[in-house]
């Protein structure tokens, strides 16, 4: 029988170390409101990794949305995946897992880099099994494609926004006339920001910082 462990919010996550070669699995359930129960996810995991012969670690969310990235049990889950304390993440549906394409490919290709394996029953992927295997290459290039396609979005953007006149990344380099530099030194001494004189002399907040002298820092967005 397979060792079984539970992780929740607010519950202690730490385990004694245990000798073992058999795979370590994180169950992961997830249930959207806190009056749903993850009793039946629970117990068909448990049973597939009992038949497997794995060990396993239950991280359970209760009353998380699956379109939230910041979760306390699944964040839990990766951060032992991270830190190579599990071999197999176990869901009921992939849904459970990631609501989004982007975040369930973002889980799948971590799992790739990390050698740690995916199975969920609802879809029968294992990627401990060949089938598997290629779903996650399917999955790898759906998101490589998903990519490509931002990229050249992106490019086309920018090809219509130079057609159109506008001028697309930082502004130039310019020359400043002896009437412009006292003009911008006075009203740096008035209170003006080094992000509002680079914005109304259309200029870098860097080349404002360098006519004003070394002393001057170039200022964050929230400035």
């Amino acid at each position: 029988m397979g060792k079984s462990e539970e992780t929740e919010e607010g519950e202690e996550d730490d385990w004694e170390e245990t000798v073992s070669d058999r795979k370590r699995a994180g169950i992961y359930v997830r249930v959207s409101t806190t009056e749903q129960d993850t009793g039946l996810q629970e117990t068909e995991l448990r049973e597939y990794c009992e038949r497997r012969g794995w060990e396993s670690i239950l991280y359970r969310d209760r009353g998380q949305s699956g379109a939230k990235q910041d979760r306390p049990a699944l964040n839990s889950l990766l951060r032992e995946l991270r830190q190579r304390r599990v071999d197999v993440i176990l869901v009921w549906s992939l849904d459970r897992l990631a609501r989004s394409l982007k975040q369930l490919l973002n889980i799948a290709e971590e799992c790739k880099s990390l050698g740690v394996d995916l199975v969920s029953l609802r879809q029968n992927i294992d990627t401990t099994l060949p089938a598997g295997r290629l779903m996650f290459q399917v999955l790898g290039a759906i998101g490589e494609f998903e990519r490509e396609l931002l990229r050249e979005r992106v490019k086309a953007g920018m090809a219509q926004a130079r057609r159109a006149g506008k001028r697309i990344g930082r502004p130039a380099l310019r020359h400043f006339s002896p009437g412009e530099r006292e003009r911008v030194r006075s009203l740096r001494m008035e209170g003006a920001s080094v992000r509002k004189l680079a914005k109304d002399f259309a200029t870098t907040q860097w080349m404002i910082a360098k006519l004003l002298g070394s002393s001057e820092v170039v200022e964050s967005a929230a400035a």
